[in-house]
């Protein structure tokens, strides 16, 4: 229905070639009123009051408005495109958000960056999966998806599997292909073998 008086309104208002005026004038003696066109200014102090309370407020808005939108941009450069995981997918764990006392007992520069693969046991939000863990970790099932990385099964032939031992006079020992290089240390030879 707006748009049907918005159409009447407009026809109303248009200056017709034969009457040279709108067609509003010709049957009210006056133009149509647009807008907040305020007359008598001594009458209508409080309209005036109000519009431009409602002029400061829209302009706070549009100023609130733009400072939000600086503040997304601001937050977003840093922000990276978050990874969609699902159930019976292999994750590792973050150690660096793990309790001290976990950090203790290892020296913290030879601590494994991550641990796992653990299976994600359902997805609890966008941001939030539920994990299958060893109950010794002492850790919350539920854990943001910040806390872990997807687990990348090894290429083959990355996995070092090392040869089975011949056993000679009851001695184990292996069989060597290459002596690559020999150091002295504290009086003993050693190896670097292939």
């Amino acid at each position: 229905m707006e748009w049907l008086a918005t159409a009447e309104f407009a026809f109303n208002n248009k200056v017709h070639i034969a009457t040279k005026s709108s067609l509003f004038k010709v049957n009210y003696g006056r133009e149509p009123r647009v807008g907040f066109d305020i007359r008598k200014k001594e009458k209508h102090v409080k309209a005036e009051k109000f519009a431009k309370e409602m002029k400061n407020r829209h302009e706070v808005k549009v100023a609130l408005v733009k400072s939000q939108e600086e503040m997304k941009r601001y937050a977003d450069k840093n922000r990276k495109e978050v990874e969609k995981y699902k159930v019976g997918d292999k994750v590792l764990i973050s150690m660096k958000d793990f309790l001290m006392e976990l950090i203790k007992r290892v020296i913290k520069k030879l601590m494994e960056k991550y641990i796992g693969p653990y299976m994600v046991k359902k997805i609890i939000s966008e941001n939030a999966v539920e994990l299958e863990l060893l109950v010794l970790l002492r850790i919350h099932l539920v854990v943001n998806v910040r806390r872990i990385v997807k687990y990348q099964e090894q290429v083959e032939g990355q996995k070092k599997i090392l040869p089975l031992p011949v056993e000679i006079e009851g001695e184990k020992e292996y069989e060597v292909e290459k002596i690559l290089d020999r150091q002295e240390r504290r009086g003993k030879l050693k190896y670097l073998v292939r």
